[in-house]
């Protein structure tokens, strides 16, 4: 079974959700606060190593949110090197868009500890939840593959129905 751009879709939300999750646990333990405001390094051994469990839990979390990120990038520019539907693309584009924007919105938690910074970091991730599970359901209900996706049906006038299936999509 070859790796298609719908398993990288699907495999990013699923890490996105699951980063989600791990970021709520971060923020219920205080974690963030185990770094004493110093981002991006945190404290224990030249302020890259954990010294405790919640600079782990800490770590851990950046961690993952970096192979999160790199995932992201990779479905935006799979999706506009394959010429995938203008919808697809765009979706994609904006989750990776609002990724800087989470980076420095996770920064501020550090920062700033509270129930507005906690919001704003939540609202950007549930931004790019939403922009990646568009991503993976038009993905999955895309028909002919990238060449047949780059007009709209309503436009091209060719229904969904009569394109092929394409099995490398």
């Amino acid at each position: 079974m070859k790796f298609s751009f719908r398993h990288l879709a699907a495999v990013t939300t699923g890490l996105a959700f699951s980063l989600i999750l791990l970021g709520v646990y971060t923020g219920a333990m205080g974690a963030g606060l185990a770094c004493a405001g110093r981002w991006p390094l945190c404290d224990g051994w030249l302020g890259l190593f954990p010294a405790n469990w919640p600079s782990f839990i800490e770590w851990f979390h950046r961690f993952v949110a970096m192979i999160a990120g790199f995932f992201i990038l990779g479905v935006a520019v799979s999706a506009w090197r394959q010429n995938r539907s203008r919808w697809i693309r765009y979706s994609s584009t904006a989750a990776l868009v609002v990724l800087p924007v989470q980076v420095l919105l996770g920064a501020n938690t550090i920062f700033n500890f509270g129930v507005i910074a906690q919001v704003l970091h939540h609202a950007a991730a549930l931004l790019i939840l939403t922009a990646l599970t568009v991503t993976t359901t038009l993905a999955f209900v895309e028909r002919g593959g990238p060449a047949a996706s780059t007009g709209d049906t309503a436009t091209t006038g060719t229904g969904s129905e009569e394109r092929a299936h394409s099995t490398d999509d």
